[in-house]
């Protein structure tokens, strides 16, 4: 957590204590095979959201962008309503819900600072669009309990502390408030700057740099990792985003906190951070794939169904066991699903099996459980 404190914290030279600091290096050599296999899966990502449809795209860019705001507030402690972030990004996507949800105010904020930085990506960032981003994450002036100043950079030290009172652990102290505006200065003329290696090790320093500046009282990560989802916007030449870092970093925070504390005690050469974030941003692309795999995949298997006739538990049930079904499907599990009777879904069972869609599962025991036939239907 972030602490704010009037004196300053004398421990370990900070990165930003050393001389020409932003001059970051880094070994390309040892880089080269992970942008190349970002910049690869970025471009197959793309490439097959274009096969999946508008209206598929449209729901795809909904959850990716409510998985970024969700996993990118719990990583700071905050606990957003799901629902009402899904309806918030549907409703700035244009997207019709069927059950939306009634009052998305506590969730508007931070998916209006994704929307503003992702949609309008080539725009250059200024002093005056990030203090925009920083007030529409604290409207009210409050982090939790704590009052903030909003919309302007900190004038108070502050360490990243962990640990119980009177036993914290310093992992960091960012730059002295008195600096803060002109490290600012530099940090934006670069972000603005074009450069000649790739948009992805900027994304990277970006999300760097920005930490160790720790500009604002309050919400500096989030604004972080919209930096990079900004930048990553500009690699891939769209401003609609179908991947996400947020979820991996929150996944594996240990080790992410773990690596931003070793790049901001060590010096100029960010090879190693880099490629702890070059991995993450490859495993965020391979989310991606996958589900849009999955929803292909979905997609191909309804086609063969659209002339068969089916009624509403079939179309139900066989919708849960393309998805994330547990289990094995039994007919009392059919039964519990659709709230029929054991007779009742062991008909509409046997009438999937007669048209060739269900089988019984081999090796099933004394309970009989069934699986979708014919691999070609599912894949």
């Amino acid at each position: 957590m972030d602490i704010l404190r009037t004196a300053p914290y004398t421990g370990a030279m900070y990165l930003h204590e050393r001389k020409d600091w932003t001059n970051f290096t880094w070994d390309d050599s040892a880089l080269a095979p992970l942008v190349a296999k970002v910049c690869f899966a970025q471009g197959l990502l793309l490439g097959k959201m274009s096969d999946i449809g508008f209206d598929l795209e449209a729901a795809a860019e909904a959850d990716v962008l409510s998985s970024e705001v969700l996993a990118s507030s719990r990583i700071e402690g905050v606990a957003l309503d799901a629902a009402k972030v899904r309806s918030s990004v549907s409703r700035q996507l244009g997207i019709e819900e069927s059950e939306p949800a009634s009052d998305t105010r506590e969730a508007d904020g931070a998916v209006a600072l994704i929307f503003e930085a992702v949609k309008n990506c080539n725009e250059p960032l200024s002093h005056e669009r990030l203090r925009g981003w920083h007030n529409v994450l604290f409207p009210t002036a409050y982090s939790g309990l704590r009052k903030i100043k909003v919309a302007q950079y900190r004038d108070q030290s502050m360490q990243v502390v962990s640990g119980a009172i009177g036993k914290e652990r310093v992992h960091f102290e960012a730059l002295a408030p008195g600096s803060v505006e002109s490290a600012m200065d530099d940090f934006i003329a670069w972000f603005n700057r074009e450069e000649s290696f790739d948009a992805v090790i900027k994304a990277g320093i970006a999300h760097l740099w920005f930490l160790t500046v720790h500009p604002f009282d309050d919400g500096n990560g989030r604004i972080a990792r919209t930096l990079t989802e900004m930048l990553l916007a500009r690699s891939d030449r769209s401003s609609r985003r179908f991947y996400s870092m947020a979820e991996y970093i929150y996944a594996h925070r240990a080790s992410y906190y773990q690596e931003l504390e070793r790049a901001q005690k060590g010096d100029s050469d960010v090879t190693a951070w880099l490629t702890w974030f070059l991995v993450a941003l490859d495993a965020s692309l391979e989310r991606s794939l996958e589900d849009v795999r999955a929803v292909l995949e979905r997609s191909r298997f309804w086609k063969q169904l659209e002339s068969v006739s089916l009624n509403q538990r079939q179309r139900l049930v066989l919708e849960r066991l393309k998805g994330n079904f547990e289990g094995k499907l039994t007919a009392s599990k059919w039964a519990k699903m659709c709230k029929v009777s054991p007779d009742t879904a062991l008909r509409d069972i046997n009438d999937l099996i007669g048209k060739g869609i269900l089988g019984r599962a081999e090796g099933g025991g004394r309970s009989v459980s069934y699986v979708l036939r014919n691999a070609e239907r599912s894949s």
